[in-house]
């Protein structure tokens, strides 16, 4: 049996192993760069081992210094989480040849089916439905703008060694060609040391739908069902769910049959995930597999109640499989959200700095709903530059759909962070939304709903309303706070008044606070009268200097985060952002007289959007340039991101270059207009 496990990952993944290892009594180490000497996942193991600086090709993907990390710490397994080496023949072999158990497939598969074009290949030959597109190696961007032609746009170019959305463009003309070309190979070389690219036909209007595969080294696969991943942005998945809203039990059956005998056809004996593109009409085509634990494995788990990981490690130790095909049930529905560290009102640009508050929601079961959270990360820790900006998967079960996207909005009410940018409102939108809700989704819902990026959902009336009475609750309870400790000094007495002017997104209320505490009502009306006046029961046990607001109004709980700020509060609440203005009749007829405070006009500089590296400059000095150019590529969090100009203008002054380290709104260019 194995007994030492080295996990040659970091973060929520590496800590996600970590658990089952030790609920199966197997010990474990971690290993560690510069940037994760004081990681989760280093507290979390048993030892940990460092090994080297933050880059991940002087850290993570030097196979010299994990094999010194395996021998020293005696190690006799690897288990390689997702990302990095865990899709690397060439580890998983030498790995063979010490005699170290690699919890994944065996070698030849992951040679087989681990490339791109080769297992595209491969399922040809096996008679397998598969997207038209080029699959030899493609040398110049030339030859990536012919070949693009000759399949008809639009096109995706996709890395070879790829996953996860790196290395991966979707080009409609032979300009985002070119450009496509060179960025998934520059990204392919620094997240997997491979910059192979081939392309393939873009499938308008298609659902990404994947089959997890489980197999033994005695022959033995089988298929746990679906995932939903067409929620994407930028290629990358966002929300998950299993099992689809879309698929019927015949489409469900012959993808898992074919998936599985995929599988057998190179002799999986692991954990692994068969990708489709499925059309309006079920048609499903393969576009890849993926020879190793997927991020969103736990939505997986929660349907069938089979630990993935625990299965993989059994595998490479010679167990046989503990289910059969015919034993696999789903039950329920479950969600994943990836929370990222990115800024959703930024165009999602990567957001690093210190976690001042992580408080993510209780997990747990209870009935028919349950919340699990997999993370890497703690209240106090840095999100770094140089790794992925995942934080967290927020994972809710229910006993159907309605229930696990009922329990993730509530979940995301209260999930607590501070300190960076986050991607927490956007979720919370897409929940909202009446076509997620519905089940109408493909993988070119981000685009078309939020074709301008994401500047905040609408709230309705009855949001608006509820959050004007909390604040006005929450307003009166600081000033009676205050009352009570001027109270406590001679000749300081104060009197809290009962009616309070609350304005919110331009919109002004009037709420009318009744009772002294415990439950009160409220009653709301605009000054204007075109709503009727509501009367609320509110019962809060929200303290000043609390950011998260629990509240129950009329026994319906009313949850949302919310910050102190001048006369008021800044409130987020299902993917809404808005100053809240509480103040005495008095001082809301005085404030229509205070002067709006203006920005400053950047309008003829280009700033550097997020922390970063310049890869490339695409202008010179004294350089005419037109409205959507393309003017400097920057590097962040392994994500190359293009910065284009907003205007007709000339280069009037270029103030860094390739290479130079940048903060947020650190000058890059600046512009003169005509």
């Amino acid at each position: 049996m194995i007994k030492k496990i080295l996990i040659a990952n970091r973060g929520e993944i590496a800590c996600r192993v970590i658990k089952t290892a030790k609920k199966m009594g197997i010990k474990t180490v971690s290993i560690f760069s510069d940037a994760d000497k004081n990681a989760l996942h280093v507290d979390m193991a048993d030892e940990s081992f460092y090994i080297g600086a933050s880059p991940v090709n002087q850290s993570y993907l030097v196979m010299d210094k994990i094999l010194k990390a395996i021998a020293e710490t005696g190690s006799d397994a690897v288990h390689p989480g997702y990302g990095f080496l865990s899709e690397n023949a060439e580890f998983a072999k030498r790995l063979a040849d010490k005699n170290i158990t690699f919890i994944g497939p065996n070698a030849h598969a992951i040679t087989s089916m681990g490339d791109k074009i080769t297992s595209k290949k491969l399922a040809i030959n096996a008679g397998v439905s598969c997207v038209p597109g080029h699959m030899g190696l493609i040398e110049s961007a030339d030859e990536a703008i012919k070949i693009s032609k000759e399949i008809g746009y639009p096109v995706m170019i996709k890395a070879s060694a790829g996953g996860g959305g790196k290395g991966m463009r979707i080009a409609w003309n032979d300009t985002e060609a070119r450009e496509g070309y060179q960025s998934s190979k520059n990204e392919a070389a620094n997240s997997f040391g491979d910059d192979r690219i081939f392309i393939e036909k873009f499938i308008e209007q298609p659902r990404h739908i994947e089959i997890q595969v489980l197999g033994d080294k005695h022959g033995n696969v089988i298929y746990l069902g679906e995932r939903e991943c067409s929620i994407q942005r930028r290629n990358q998945k966002v929300i998950e769910e299993a099992p689809s809203p879309f698929l019927d039990e015949k489409t469900r059956e012959a993808m898992g049959l074919e998936s599985v005998a995929l599988a057998k056809e190179v002799n999986y004996d692991s954990a692994g995930t068969v990708e489709f593109i499925v059309d309006k009409n079920k048609n499903f085509y393969f576009l890849e597999m993926n020879t190793r634990l997927q991020v969103e494995h736990p939505v997986t788990e929660l349907i069938t109640g089979i630990d993935l990981v625990e299965q993989m490690i059994k595998s490479a130790n010679g167990d046989v499989l503990s289910s059969t095909q015919e034993s696999i049930e789903l039950s329920g529905w479950a969600m994943e959200s990836r929370i990222y560290a990115e800024d959703p009102y930024r165009n999602f640009l990567p957001s690093i700095g210190r976690l001042k508050r992580y408080r993510p929601p209780a997990e747990g079961v209870w009935g028919d709903h349950a919340i699990r959270n997999d993370t890497g990360v703690f209240e106090g820790g840095e999100i770094s530059m140089y790794y992925d900006p995942m934080i967290a998967k927020l994972c809710t079960w229910g006993a159907d759909r309605d229930i696990a996207i009922d329990t993730m909005k509530d979940a995301l009410d209260v999930f607590e962070l501070e300190g960076i940018g986050h991607n927490i409102p956007f979720l919370q939108a897409v929940y909202e939304h009446d076509r997620f809700v519905s089940g109408d989704i493909t993988t070119a819902f981000i685009p078309e709903e939020y074709p301008d990026g994401f500047a905040g959902a609408e709230i309705s009336n009855a949001y608006t309303r509820r959050i004007v009475a909390v604040c006005a609750l929450m307003h009166d309870i600081s000033e009676h706070r205050a009352a009570d400790i001027s109270g406590a000094l001679p000749n300081h007495e104060r009197h809290v008044p009962d009616l309070w002017s609350v304005e919110i997104g331009g919109a002004k209320y009037t709420a009318d606070i009744n009772g002294e505490e415990g439950l009160r009502t409220i009653s709301i009306k605009d000054p204007n009268g075109e709503l009727d006046t509501l009367d609320m029961e509110v019962l809060t046990s929200w303290k000043p200097g609390q950011q998260l607001v629990k509240a129950f109004i009329d026994n319906c709980k009313f949850n949302f985060i919310a910050k102190k700020i001048s006369e008021g509060y800044k409130v987020w609440h299902r993917g809404c952002e808005f100053k809240v203005s509480v103040r005495t009749p008095r001082g809301a007829e005085l404030s229509e007289f205070m002067l709006e405070k203006t920005e400053p006009d950047t309008s003829n500089l280009l700033l550097c959007p997020m922390p970063g590296v310049i890869v490339s400059l695409l202008v010179e000095e004294g350089q005419e340039i037109q409205d959507g150019q393309a003017l400097a590529v920057v590097e962040a969090m392994k994500m190359e991101n293009t910065l284009r100009a907003e205007k007709q203008g000339i280069v009037n002054k270029v103030n860094v270059k390739a290479g130079d380290n940048l903060a947020v709104d650190d000058v890059i260019m600046e512009f003169k207009t005509e």
